[in-house]
Parts: structure tokens; C-alpha cells; sequence
């Protein structure tokens, strides 16, 4: 309701706290305008370089030299970081000159038209060559696989025939072979094309497959690989240092008429920033909903420290008591730092600009370390990040004191603040990395393919959808192509070869060692 003259109070310092808080709510609604604006026109990006022209860019590549802190209060503008000009960039990988040595040589012969002398009319004989390389590419072949069982009878018996069982099939009753099923799991879920289109790709080589058979392969191949997919989760769970994260599944609610909001929870590990043993590897769990009941029932096997952002239920199943042990939380400082930056944007605070800056300080000293070990690590963010850290704290307590407790600026130290003792306990632990974007990278595939799919049909679709996307993308990461991994792990499950007790195997850091060692051997 509009403020009359007669409601204004004639008390000077009544006035003064209706003319603040009025301001302080201004302030609060301005921002949220300006969120919304930035979310439909503004960029996506966070990097320092986007967020103000004249400051350097947020990138562990990056090397600062000296980081001057602001001036003492909100007020007054920041002073300017000092940084090395010779920026070091990585050179972008060119097969110029040279294509790789391991693709197979077709070679054209191209000869010219005639080989008489145009002079004496004699013939030409061959003095050299010339020799240009081009990459060609074999577009796919569709193909029938005729597999023939000859049968053996003896001619001085009767009734003894011999003759080869039939191979047992990933599809049963089908005509499709492993390699086919597998490139369509490949593409939907690594490479995130739809069925829809590819029943239209095969509808152009003259196949013609409706959309529900695909799912059916798919449906069908998840559940050949649910087995190694929780023997990935339970080996993700062994691990001391585990990151965690959920995004939103909308999956079709049939009975509604629309789909309901589920979730995806991925569970990652990844210790090749400090040379430790765990191999690169993340594990998809679907869920009907993000609360407390569905993590602690995934993590029930699991105690350790646990990598996160600020979402509430970490907090509360870390409070609790467990059989299989504690959960310590480490928190995410980039998260910490994406509430100043939203704040620069919309206001242009200078003191949000010197938390970015001390940040990327941080930052700084990271991309040094990164991928010493663990003892190197930690004795850098002792001699020097704590002092760093330590210092942003008291700047963050003495200005919050300061400025109004309904605005943007202060929430977001709110949030640094109440998160700290998570936030700093990687300058304890040298295995502990600085933000949870190991798990955050592993969230772009399933948003990809969300954007693309939409949806998930069903509940089981969206579990299906989980246990594929964990081992291709788990493939991805340790650098092995996700079609000839799938292909081979299925053959071997589907025909017997690998049993059981031994899925180990075909876990794809396992799958990877077995193939590169006789490689090496050979060499």
C-alpha cells in the first residue's frame, strides 16, 4: 500500500530507519529484475574477463602475480590487480602437415592424360611424385551378418551330428547385432542424438525401425549392464573423497497429461589433480525426488568426505548418525564466488569485485599445484592460501557489518560465511580440491541430452537413462571411445565370457589397463 503523508512518522530516527529499509527493499527488487533480465538476455558465463573488461580472467591456466585488496569500504572503487602480460595460452591441436599415423593409407594414383612428349613425340619416363594427404571419411555401412553353423555327420554312424551352438544374443528373437544396438545407445546417450532421429537416419539407408523398437534395445541393454553399473557405484563409494550434485529429470507422467519433475544425482570421483588412485569415473542415480530419504539411501554405504554445494539435505545427512560412518562436508568456493558475481552484475558493487579478485588469487595458487601430490598441495594452501582466505573472511565480517542485511551483497557474504568452515577445509586436506566442478562437469551430458530428449517416457526409462549414461560417460572420461568399450563389455557379459565375479574386469579404468599393456608389450 502507497505511503500517505499522514502515515510518515514525525520522528527523525523513525524516518530514517522507513527511508533505509524502503531503500534496502528497492535495492532487493531491482535485483530480482535484474536476475530475470540477465536470465533471459545476459550471458552465461562467469569469467572474470565477461563480468568487467579490465579485470583478468578467472583461469586456472592463469598466473597472478600480485592481487592488490580494495579499499576498506563498499564505497570507494577498486583498485586494479596486477597481472603477467605474457599470458600463456595452450596452442589449439592442428594436424597440420601430418595426419595421424594409426588411420589406414588409400592410395589414388593419378596419372595425367598422356605420357608422349609433346616435342619429340617419344615416351615420358617417370622422375618423381608428388604425395598430398587428405582425411576421407567412409560414410556408415549398414550391412547383414550371416552367421552360418555348418552341421558334421559321420558317414559309418547314424544319428551323430555336429554342429556349433548359436551365439546367444543381446536382443533376443532379434535381427539386430550387438555393434547396431550398441551405436544406438552410443549416439543417444555419449553423443546425445534421439531416437526420433536416428529411426530417420536409418529410415535414409532404407531401414525402417520405429521409435519404440529402439527403446526397447535400450531398455534391453541397461539391463545386461545393471551389474557393472552398481559394482562403478559401489567402487565411487569406496573412495574417501566423493562430489555430489543433482539436476532436475522431467519424466512423463502419463495420467496427468504432463511430466513430473524427478532428479538425477551424480555421484563422482576424480584424483588426478593430486596423483592419487582413483581413476576418473561418475555414476548417475535416479530419483524420484531431492530430498533428505533419497541421498542418505544412496549413501548409505559410503562415510568419507563428501564435496558439495550449499543444498540443505547435505548438511542434514551429514548430521546424522551413521552405521557406516561420518560424513565431513567440503563446500564449493566457486559456488560461494557465483553469488558476487551475480551481485557485480546487477549493482556493480566494488566490493563484490574485490571478492572476485581475491578469489581468483586463490585460484592462482591452485593451477600451480595442480597435479602434484597431495603433500605439495597442502603445504602451498598452508604458506600461503590460508593467509589469503583468512584475510577475505575478516574483509567479508567488517563489511557485512556495515551495509544493510536485506540486500543482495549481503547475502551472498551471508552465504560465504555460514559455508566457511566447508569452504576452507581443502587448506587441511591436500585430496580435497578447492570447488566441486568435477561433478558439475559431469552434469553437462545429462543436461545435453535433456535438452535434446526433453524428457524421460517413464521412471524405468530415466533408470535406464542412468545406468548408460554413467558407463559411457565414465568411458569418456578415461579417454576410451564409448562405442568399441560398450560393444566389447556386451559381447563379453551376453556370451558368458566374463562371469559375474568377475564384472571387475570390464570396469572401463580395468578394460583400458588390459588393452594398453599388450599394446606396450608389442612396442
Amino acid at each position: 500500500m502507497a505511503l500517505r503523508l499522514e502515515d510518515l512518522p514525525s520522528d527523525a530516527a523513525r524516518l530514517t530507519e522507513m527511508v533505509l529499509s524502503l531503500d534496502a527493499e528497492n535495492e532487493r527488487l531491482r535485483t530480482i529484475v535484474a536476475t530475470f533480465k540477465d536470465m533471459v538476455f545476459g550471458s552465461r558465463s562467469e569469467k572474470a574477463a565477461v563480468i568487467a573488461a579490465d579485470q583478468f580472467a578467472l583461469d586456472l591456466a592463469d598466473v597472478v602475480t600480485d592481487v592488490t585488496p580494495t579499499a576498506a569500504n563498499d564505497d570507494e572503487a577498486p583498485s586494479q590487480p596486477v597481472i603477467l602480460a605474457n599470458k600463456s595460452h595452450n596452442k589449439a591441436r592442428r594436424n597440420i602437415g601430418a595426419l595421424p599415423k594409426h588411420l589406414p593409407r588409400c592410395e589414388q594414383l593419378i596419372e595425367p592424360e598422356t605420357t608422349i612428349c609433346p616435342c619429340c613425340q617419344g615416351n615420358l619416363h617417370r622422375i618423381g611424385q608428388d604425395v598430398s594427404e587428405v582425411l576421407d571419411l567412409i560414410p556408415a555401412i549398414l550391412r547383414v551378418l550371416r552367421m552360418i553353423r555348418p552341421k558334421y555327420a559321420c558317414r559309418g554312424c547314424e544319428g551323430t551330428v555336429v554342429q556349433a551352438k548359436a551365439l546367444p544374443r543381446l536382443i533376443e528373437n532379434s535381427m539386430a547385432s550387438t555393434a547396431l544396438v550398441t551405436h544406438v545407445v552410443v549416439s543417444k546417450f555419449a553423443w546425445f542424438s534421439t531416437l526420433y532421429r536416428q529411426s530417420q537416419i536409418l529410415a535414409g539407408h532404407g531401414i525402417r525401425l520405429d521409435r519404440s523398437t529402439l527403446a526397447g534395445w535400450v531398455r534391453r541393454t541397461a539391463w545386461w549392464l545393471k551389474g557393472l553399473y552398481d559394482l562403478q557405484l559401489q567402487t565411487i563409494h569406496a573412495a574417501p573423497l566423493v562430489f555430489c550434485d543433482e539436476t532436475p529429470m522431467p519424466v512423463l507422467d502419463p495420467g496427468r497429461g504432463r511430466t513430473k519433475i524427478c532428479q538425477f544425482w551424480a555421484h563422482a570421483i576424480d584424483d588426478r589433480p593430486w596423483g592419487g588412485p582413483s581413476p576418473p569415473a561418475v555414476a548417475y542415480v535416479f530419483a524420484p525426488g531431492r530430498g533428505k530419504n533419497e541421498i542418505a539411501a544412496q549413501l548409505n554405504d559410503f562415510a568419507g568426505t563428501l564435496q558439495v554445494d550449499g543444498y540443505q539435505v547435505y548438511k542434514s545427512l551429514a548430521a546424522d548418525k551413521r552405521p557406516a560412518g561420518t560424513i565431513q562436508l567440503a563446500f564449493c568456493l566457486a559456488h560461494a564466488r557465483r553469488k558476487f558475481v551475480t551481485v557485480y552484475k546487477e549493482t556493480k558493487s566494488p566490493f563484490a569485485h574485490e571478492v572476485i579478485t581475491r578469489i581468483a588469487a586463490i585460484y592462482a595458487i591452485e593451477a600451480r599445484v595442480r597435479g602434484t601430490s597431495a603433500e605439495i598441495r597442502l603445504a602451498a594452501r598452508q604458506n600461503e592460501t590460508t593467509r589469503l582466505m583468512e584475510d577475505l573472511k575478516e574483509r567479508m565480517t567488517e563489511v557485512r557489518d556495515g551495509i544493510s542485511a536485506q540486500s543482495s551483497l549481503a547475502e551472498a557474504i551471508r552465504y560465504a560465511l555460514h559455508h566457511w568452515d566447508g569452504l576452507t577445509l581443502f587448506l587441511s586436506d591436500g585430496r580435497v580440491e578447492v570447488d566441486s566442478n568435477t561433478v558439475e562437469r559431469s552434469m553437462r551430458p545429462i543436461a545435453l541430452g535433456r535438452r535434446n530428449s526433453l524428457f524421460s517416457g517413464s521412471e524405468g526409462g530415466a533408470e535406464s537413462w542412468a545406468i548408460l549414461a554413467s558407463l559411457l560417460n565414465t568411458a569418456k572420461l578415461n579417454d576410451v571411445d564409448p562405442q568399441t568399450y560398450l560393444c566389447d563389455v556386451l559381447e563379453r557379459i551376453v556370451s558368458g565370457r566374463t562371469k559375474s565375479r568377475q564384472l571387475h574386469e570390464l570396469l572401463v579404468w580395468n578394460w583400458k589397463a588390459a588393452r594398453t599393456m599388450p599394446a606396450q608389450a608389442a612396442a
